[in-house]
């Protein structure tokens, strides 16, 4: 049986400052610190003690330093991949919320969406992430380890998600699984079906809420 743990990172400074967050390089607050170790440890009480681990990580500083605290209460290096980056948002990324809120163009509801325009110049389209995403998931899910950890974005988790149920990526252009920063979802794939299930979905109960 292969279990997979998505991390999302928790707090970091363009959350607070209030500016976009995508490829700008962002690193974790004090509290998205004390998080990161509180995420570790809760992984460290659901994962056997004698289990071989891997651990994969984006290559963005706050989900290093996610990664970091993870890697030291497992002692296994993180394999840093871009591909599970967070959406580029292009000029956006570390200005204001509201420069790009105010220049955003939404998707259609109905029509071209995956391949959609927001507007911003430089910004990925849905496709592009999840196209990335999924080629990163593959290389993981190829290895044979029974327990890894993926640490991600919010927005990539969607992606990582569709990616394990074999989501299409032309289908996935409704899909939006939102969870919260810190959080910890659980996949599982049973060894007998090879069914693959969507065990815990955003959960913060490590953080001392949820």
């Amino acid at each position: 049986m292969r279990t997979v743990y998505v991390v999302t990172h928790p707090e970091a400074t363009h959350h607070i400052e209030g500016v976009v967050g995508g490829w700008h390089d962002s690193r974790l607050t004090e509290g998205g610190l004390g998080a990161a170790a509180a995420i570790a440890r809760a992984l460290r009480g659901r994962i056997p003690e004698d289990a071989e681990v891997e651990l994969f990580s984006s290559d963005l500083r706050r989900t290093r330093e996610t990664a970091e605290a993870i890697a030291e209460v497992f002692g296994v290096g993180a394999v840093l991949d871009w591909r599970l980056r967070e959406k580029s948002y292009g000029v956006a990324g570390g200005r204001a919320q509201e420069w790009l809120d105010q220049r955003f163009v939404p998707p259609p509801a109905v029509g071209e969406r995956m391949e959609h325009d927001e507007g911003i110049e430089g910004a990925e389209t849905k496709a592009a992430v999840a196209r990335r995403v999924y080629a990163a998931m593959d290389e993981i899910l190829e290895r044979p380890c029974a327990h890894q950890i993926v640490v991600t974005h919010v927005g990539s988790l969607t992606f990582v998600v569709t990616s394990w149920i074999r989501m299409p990526v032309e289908a996935v252009g409704y899909a939006s699984f939102r969870v919260p920063s810190g959080s910890i979802t659980t996949l599982r794939e049973d060894d007998f079906y090879r069914n693959r299930a969507v065990v815990g979905l955003g959960d913060i109960g490590h953080l001392g809420v949820g």
